[in-house]
């Protein structure tokens, strides 16, 4: 973990309001192709007022070249109305109210928490449960046994620990071909298979 103390997302946003629609968008899709989708979004709109104003079908396009778009065109629009309403423009910080919005599960929550206040909690996303897997922290069969079982072996530090894994997951321990040459922790892997959640 010493080699990822300071990884962060590499999502780009400048604010609360811009990571969770980042996140939102990520789903089943490329941090860099969604880097390149919210260039222009923020520009069109720049916050939760302007998104809750919007014409869906605006919202479709600008973000067609993501995959889902037509669901999360929609998610967009109505967690950005239920965000105006509900919460008086400000987006909430509990995990709990996070998860009343739509497109928002638990992992987009605790991704948003982890990434904006560094809360000690851990997201698993498929590289972290692929991760854990091969490394034998975990064989549970869904993300949720998983996010428990590695909160139960680490306790602190698990935003780092989160992070840690998407990039180590990402760009080493790949699904297709892991880069084992380049493997900080080779030895304490079990096997090679491309683990998916249930």
């Amino acid at each position: 973990m010493a080699n990822y103390k300071d990884a962060i997302t590499e999502l780009d946003y400048k604010s609360g309001y811009e990571l969770l629609v980042a996140i939102i968008l990520s789903a089943q899709c490329t941090d860099k192709r969604v880097n390149i989708i919210t260039q222009n979004f923020f520009l069109k709109y720049p916050d939760i007022k302007s998104l809750s104003e919007a014409r869906l079908d605006d919202i479709k396009h600008f973000i067609k070249s993501c995959s889902f778009f037509n669901n999360k065109a929609k998610n967009l629009l109505s967690m950005a109305t239920q965000v105006k309403e509900k919460y008086n423009n400000q987006i909430p910080n509990t995990q709990k109210e996070l998860q009343t919005l739509s497109g928002v599960g638990e992992k987009t929550a605790c991704v948003y928490l982890i990434e904006l206040y560094g809360a000690n909690i851990m997201a698993v996303d498929t590289h972290v449960f692929r991760v854990s897997h091969r490394l034998g922290l975990s064989k549970d069969k869904t993300v949720e046994q998983t996010k428990i079982k590695l909160e139960k072996i680490f306790k602190t530090n698990l935003n780092i620990l989160h992070q840690a894994f998407v990039l180590f997951g990402r760009y080493i321990c790949k699904a297709k071909k892991p880069d084992c040459d380049k493997c900080l922790v080779v030895e304490f892997c079990q096997t090679k298979q491309g683990f998916k959640p249930v």
